[in-house]
């Protein structure tokens, strides 16, 4: 018979400690939720198992040389698997995933938004940088103050930005 239960782990492994109606012995038993494996459905028509540790090189290489806080990328990479995982979906595509991330990354780091969707979308031009920035509006990320210092430094007076 069941003695005591709780949750531990954030709710993904339940303790229960139980004892045995003949012989009266006690033991612990730990049940985990088993996790239907996500596959990942690639761009050349391969399938691999989805990889939380590559997603998550993936944003790093984003954000290189600029300056972030590790668990915000851990963050990043719990709301991207846990969006793909919302789906209920057993296959995801890659742009799937990679549309997540640049939903995320958008908010948290243009430049970092930008490196990805380089990558991500294949840019082959200074055009599609371009055009990238144009559709997130002009400078985001940036507060007008800071606009107009910079734009005060880098700009001759009387020229266009």
């Amino acid at each position: 018979k069941v003695l005591e239960s709780r949750e531990s782990q954030g709710g993904t492994i339940i303790r229960r400690r139980r004892e045995c109606l003949e012989c009266g012995s006690r033991m612990t038993t730990f049940e985990r939720v088993e996790e239907i494996p996500l596959y990942v459905l690639k761009r050349g028509g391969a399938r691999e198992v989805f990889s939380p540790e590559k997603l998550r090189r993936s944003i790093e290489l984003a954000f290189r040389k600029r300056r972030f806080d590790p668990e915000q990328i851990e963050e990043l990479v719990r709301r991207v698997e846990a969006s793909v995982r919302e789906s209920n979906e057993r296959e995801v595509t890659t742009s799937c995933i990679g549309e997540c991330v640049l939903a995320q990354l958008r908010d948290v780091d243009p430049v970092a938004y930008v490196r990805f969707a380089s990558v991500y979308r294949a840019f082959e031009g200074a055009d599609d940088f371009v055009a990238e920035l144009q559709s997130m509006g002009r400078n985001p990320g940036r507060r007008p103050e800071a606009q107009a210092s910079s734009r005060s430094l880098s700009q001759p007076e009387g020229t266009a930005p």
